[in-house]
């Protein structure tokens, strides 16, 4: 009697197998673990990082949303969430693109250490920056350096979908070697015919023949590249600065501002280039409490620091008002970034995704929203 023969599958035939069959979704709750597959070189600063699940799976999200990821740097875990650039409608991958920060030790990791075939933990996908639940007959992407990536991810979901959707896409640059997906940005506004790009770059000295704009975003400069700006839809991502001058450019000329959205939170920049301003950001006005609440001591172990919290308030707002420093960036339990060990006492914990449930079963807390219910030991 003979063996049966070994059949060997080709990559050409695991390739149409993993194309062709219905796969399941990607689920962090289940299987957390994203591999990197490929790393590009988008400027000279600024860098896309592939991924995909171990397994084929389809991820499935809102083009706008961003993910946490959980990096192994300097002998602990630090999460950090970065929007997706990639589009849903291509599913089997999902991908981040981040500019090196000079100093900056999480985009300094990434871009010097995470190589193709590396492993990271992620949550997600999270976040309501999408036109998705805003639909309108015109939007205005505004975008700063780094913070295309949201918007980015909702122009490839357009231009996949060959929806012609009139937008009108601007995007602010130090000078056009810094113009981040200029190529893929040209060609979608060749494919589709409502879809139009205007660049505004700092300097232009390295591209003489330059036609753009030069200097920074102006409101006259934006009522020359969209006309019809009261009548649009806008959707704006960038540095807090450059989020803060197209406001008052809005408002100086009288844009309805109930159609106005931004990413309210630029979570690696507050971390790593503006840690002040992080700390100031996350500073939430505690209400007075009210005359029956109990107040209760929180103590942080590794610091040694000793904090009363009363009932209605968040531990991490208290530990800010006392002065504390602690990492965090959205404060609205979504980006997993104050995740903290709670070694004794309970908490009353209501998050927005930004924690898995297993962490939840160890003992692990979002500071930003938990509430003291007894004294407290967290482990910082």
């Amino acid at each position: 009697m003979t063996d049966a023969p070994v059949l060997e599958i080709s990559a050409e035939d695991a390739l149409a197998s993993q194309v062709t069959r219905e796969l399941p979704g990607w689920d962090p709750e289940i299987d957390d673990v994203l591999v990197c597959r490929q790393v590009r070189d988008e400027t000279h600063d600024v860098r896309t990082f592939v991924f995909s699940a171990r397994e084929p799976r389809l991820f499935r999200y809102k083009p706008g949303q961003f993910i946490t990821l959980d990096l192994p740097i300097g002998g602990q875990v630090i999460n950090r969430c970065y929007t997706i650039s990639s589009a849903p409608t291509r599913g089997h991958l999902i991908s981040i693109t981040v500019k090196r920060v000079p100093g900056g030790p999480v985009s300094n990791w990434l871009h010097d250490t995470l190589k193709p075939g590396m492993e990271l933990r992620a949550v997600g996908p999270l976040g309501d920056f999408t036109t998705i639940d805003h639909p309108a007959p015109k939007y205005l992407f505004l975008s700063g350096g780094s913070g295309i990536t949201p918007l980015m991810s909702m122009a490839r979901t357009y231009h996949d979908l060959a929806q012609d959707r009139d937008i009108v896409f601007v995007h602010s640059a130090r000078s056009p070697a810094d113009i981040i997906f200029r190529t893929e940005l040209d060609l979608m506004a060749r494919n589709l015919p409502r879809f139009s790009t205007a660049y505004v770059c700092e300097t232009t000295d390295t591209e003489r023949a330059w036609s753009g704009f030069r200097g920074r975003l102006t409101l006259p400069m934006l009522r020359l590249i969209a006309p019809d700006l009261p009548e649009r839809t806008v959707f704006t991502c960038g540095p807090a600065p450059y989020m803060a001058a197209v406001r008052a450019m809005l408002a100086e000329a009288g844009f309805d501002m109930r159609r106005y959205h931004e990413e309210s939170f630029d979570f690696a920049a507050l971390a790593e280039a503006q840690p002040d301003a992080a700390a100031a950001s996350t500073v939430v006005p505690v209400p007075p409490p009210e005359a029956v609440a109990r107040t209760f001591r929180v103590e942080f172990a590794k610091s040694g620091r000793v904090i009363e919290c009363d009932a209605g308030t968040s531990i991490l707002t208290a530990a800010r008002v006392a002065g504390m420093r602690l990492p965090s960036s959205c404060t609205k339990g979504l980006c997993g970034t104050c995740k903290s060990k709670l070694v004794a006492g309970t908490v009353d914990m209501k998050h927005g995704g930004g924690i898995r449930q297993r962490e939840i079963d160890a003992g692990q807390v979002l500071l930003c929203c938990s509430k003291p219910t007894s004294d407290v030991v967290v482990d910082r």
